[in-house]
């Protein structure tokens, strides 16, 4: 069986180039994480490592979409070659079930971890130039909803069950939404 895995970071982020590249190579089932990639803790990850059998192939539009550390990514193909499941990375395109792609995964891994390693680098260097001038006053604050006071009572009596539930009819992150709690 063909089984595509897509991920997002952000509810925000578009799937739809990666769900088209799965759809395209005849996914016939297929998992999306809304979720950032910086653990393996993910709901539809863990499904689909469940559900995959021996002989299936699973599909990915590249290798940074199942995990962003090498070691997560390992772990996760050892995984699934232990139960007999090929991966297919349609960006980086070669073959894992040989020595020379599993080498080339491996180093595929290694220098994305590094490149993002030193981008965030960069990131936090350009933020703090910004902020000894002046100019960097981080993100813009998401405006509470005009019927906030409500939806907290409805959380308070569990009418609404939890914060991530709350995030969702909000449209932000659960961050957010405590944040907002503390200041209620």
């Amino acid at each position: 069986m063909r089984i595509g895995y897509a991920r997002v970071s952000t509810i925000e982020q578009h799937e739809e180039r990666q769900l088209q590249a799965l759809k395209d190579v005849g996914c016939e089932r297929t998992y999306l994480d809304k979720l950032s990639g910086k653990n393996t803790e993910r709901p539809q990850l863990k499904q689909m490592i469940d559900f995959a059998r021996e002989g299936d192939t699973v599909y990915v539009s590249e290798f940074s979409r199942l995990a962003r550390s090498t070691k997560d990514l390992l772990d996760i193909m050892q995984k699934l070659k232990d139960k007999g499941v090929q991966v297919i990375s349609l960006k980086e395109n070669f073959d894992t079930t040989t020595p020379a792609g599993e080498l080339a995964m491996t180093l595929f891994a290694a220098i994305a971890t590094f490149e993002r390693k030193i981008m965030l680098e960069r990131q936090k260097e350009g933020i703090a130039i910004a902020r000894a001038k002046g100019v960097y006053k981080g993100r813009k604050r998401k405006e509470k909803p005009t019927d906030w006071t409500e939806l907290v009572k409805r959380y308070q009596c569990r009418d609404i069950r939890s914060v991530s539930e709350l995030a969702r009819i909000c449209h932000c992150s659960r961050n957010t939404v405590y944040a907002w709690l503390r200041e209620f």
